[in-house]
């Protein structure tokens, strides 16, 4: 999950379980991430960069709108990642679609790309404007960069009447913290696209609801770090049972599901 030459630690691990969990997630977050490429201008026979291409749900998603005549390049760090959206690739027969574990540099520069996007990346990144840099480079000129984030304020917000949820999602932003990630992007990220050089078209923020085992995953995935940071895990309870409990607070309480929202913003690359 780390491009150009900064190291970060992805707070979520890379376990068996968490690979499930993000092509969960993946599920609920297509239609919107769909409509945000879109928006952008991606389309049939350009050349994407995926950048943290994790279990492949992006790649798997642009390779739909680039098409046989279009190319993508997916960027991520860990083997058994790429190992997964490798498989996945393979599976469904989409040839344009390859990978290359590392980082931005080991990226050829023989043909520029016509745009670089990024799903849930930036946020975990220790420089992610040196990054966006570093991606541009790779960009056409008039090329488009185009990213979503995850912002936990008006999440916290909308959980504060389910008391599970506010205790959970508050551990969830504190682990993340101190792990180095930033936990509310939605203010970061067209400020990081401008200091990169780059020209802002458009930002947006969803606010998501419905996933309801989202917030249940999400701490699982944490779990090693919260018990690293000796952060005090008694009162969430079983976590054999949590999934469940967070249903029944949600249902009894005749809400929606809150989530973080999500945060879009694509840019392009000026003229030289």
């Amino acid at each position: 999950m780390t491009a150009g030459n900064s190291s970060s630690e992805y707070a979520l691990g890379s376990t068996e379980f968490e690979h499930e969990r993000l092509i969960r997630q993946a599920a609920w977050l297509a239609p919107y991430t769909e409509k945000f490429f879109r928006e952008a201008g991606i389309g049939p026979g350009q050349r994407v960069l995926d950048l943290g291409s994790g279990v492949g749900d992006v790649a798997l998603l642009l390779a739909r709108l680039v098409g046989a005549s279009g190319e993508v390049v997916g960027i991520e760090r860990d083997a058994r990642s790429i190992a997964r959206a490798a498989e996945r690739v393979s599976k469904d027969g989409l040839r344009q679609v390859s990978f290359t574990q590392g980082d931005v540099s080991q990226i050829p520069r023989s043909k520029p790309f016509d745009a670089a996007v990024g799903r849930y990346i930036l946020m975990f990144l220790p420089k992610p404007v040196a990054t966006l840099r570093s991606l541009s480079e790779f960009i056409r000129p008039g090329g488009v960069l185009a990213f979503q984030e995850a912002s936990f304020a008006n999440f916290l917000e909308r959980a504060a009447s389910l008391p599970l949820w506010a205790l959970g999602g508050a551990l969830a932003q504190e682990t993340f913290r101190r792990s180095g990630t930033i936990t509310d992007m939605e203010p970061v990220l067209p400020r990081i696209l401008r200091e990169a050089g780059l020209s802002v078209v458009s930002t947006k923020t969803e606010i998501l609801s419905g996933a309801e085992e989202w917030l249940a995953g999400i701490l699982h995935s944490l779990l090693p770090q919260m018990r690293q940071f000796n952060l005090a895990l008694e009162p969430l309870g079983d976590f054999n049972t949590l999934s469940e409990r967070l249903r029944e607070e949600v249902a009894a309480s005749n809400s929606a599901t809150p989530l973080p929202a999500l945060v879009s913003a694509w840019a392009v690359k000026p003229p030289v």
